[in-house]
């Protein structure tokens, strides 16, 4: 470890002392070695440490990087994400950064961390990944819209995984997980539906029309159409056009997701879509349930996500879908 690395290393540790004092003396130093930084030693380093502590201080002065350092901060993350034992802590960071809207967030549609977040989520087998990465996804796609262009079937790809894993749960996994991964899948639902509505239903029509993926679209995906209006694109607009990058230059990121709002005949849904990146700190976002027997005591567990997920599950059994679900999203303030 360098001199240089060393040092920061141990401003970290002070920035996180109980000694507010103490802290406060470190901030100023800290930010400093960042601003400083020019191989990306430094960077790396906080990175680092908040992967093995998810440090809040540490999580500050990620979010105040800006140009030219997101590059290093891009490459480090999408190293993270690329391994297995750092996978989770990465995917949790990248959410929180991307829900502060960095100015340099629209570099991630031509960063490979794209690539390695789709390819995790069509590949990973551990669910709280699957969950992690599907809301930072569903949170970054207003953000870097023109991604659709190319990406657009890796969209599609992750939807039908994700929607087949909530149905047929293969891992045998707990409920209370199953209902989150069910809630980002229906989030991202709304998201490709608002965002793409003629591919993704052109996409709906090709991938559910096929025998072995009938079961996933009874129980997931049409409980999901019945809670959004016909899509006013579906009538004047084309595939082509809904992928054009220049068809999203006049569109600011609040404007998609109101946008995607408005589509949706779920109110709960509506109104979180439209509050999504105010400073409200909760976002509650209903769900259509396949059959889940949730006569289970209330679940308390947190579940990592791109914030701090918090289930509430109530005494009574969903013994048919769709029906509406809380599940409360704490985010990041």
């Amino acid at each position: 470890m360098s001199r240089e690395q060393a040092s920061i290393s141990e401003l970290l540790l002070s920035l996180d002392s109980s000694e507010l004092q103490e802290a406060e003396r470190a901030r100023l130093p800290a930010c400093m070695f960042l601003l400083s930084d020019k191989g990306g030693a430094v960077l790396s380093s906080v990175v680092e440490y908040y992967l093995d502590s998810s440090s809040s201080q540490a999580l500050l002065l990620l979010s105040s990087i800006r140009e030219p350092h997101h590059k290093v901060l891009l490459e480090k993350l999408n190293e993270s994400v690329s391994r297995s034992g750092t996978r989770l802590g990465a995917l949790t960071l990248l959410g929180h950064l991307i829900r502060k809207q960095p100015p340099w967030v629209h570099h991630i549609s031509r960063s490979p961390l794209l690539l390695s977040l789709l390819r995790c989520l069509k590949t990973d087998s551990d669910v709280v990944v699957l969950i992690t990465g599907v809301l930072v996804l569903v949170t970054l796609l207003p953000m870097i819209p023109q991604a659709g262009k190319q990406h657009i079937n890796d969209f599609f790809d992750v939807f039908g995984r994700l929607a087949s894993r909530s149905c047929k749960n293969p891992g045998h996994e707990p409920v209370a997980h199953l209902v989150h991964l069910h809630a980002g899948t229906y989030s991202l639902f709304h998201r490709l539906y608002g965002m793409f509505p003629c591919s993704f239903i052109s996409y709906l029509r090709l991938h559910y029309s096929m025998k072995e993926n009938l079961d996933t679209f009874q129980e997931v995906v049409k409980p999901m159409l019945e809670h959004v209006r016909v899509h006013p694109e579906l009538v004047t607009g084309t595939q082509d056009y809904e992928l054009d990058p220049s068809r999203w230059r006049c569109y600011e990121v609040h404007d998609i997701v109101i946008e995607c709002s408005r589509v949706s005949l779920d109110p709960l849904e509506s109104s979180c879509e439209e509050d999504i990146y105010s400073s409200s700190c909760s976002l509650i976002t209903p769900l259509p349930l396949p059959h889940l027997d949730l006569t289970c005591s209330p679940v308390t567990d947190a579940v990592s996500s791109s914030g701090d997920c918090k289930l509430l599950t109530p005494r009574r059994r969903f013994s048919s879908s769709p029906h509406s679900f809380r599940c409360c999203l704490r985010a990041p303030s």
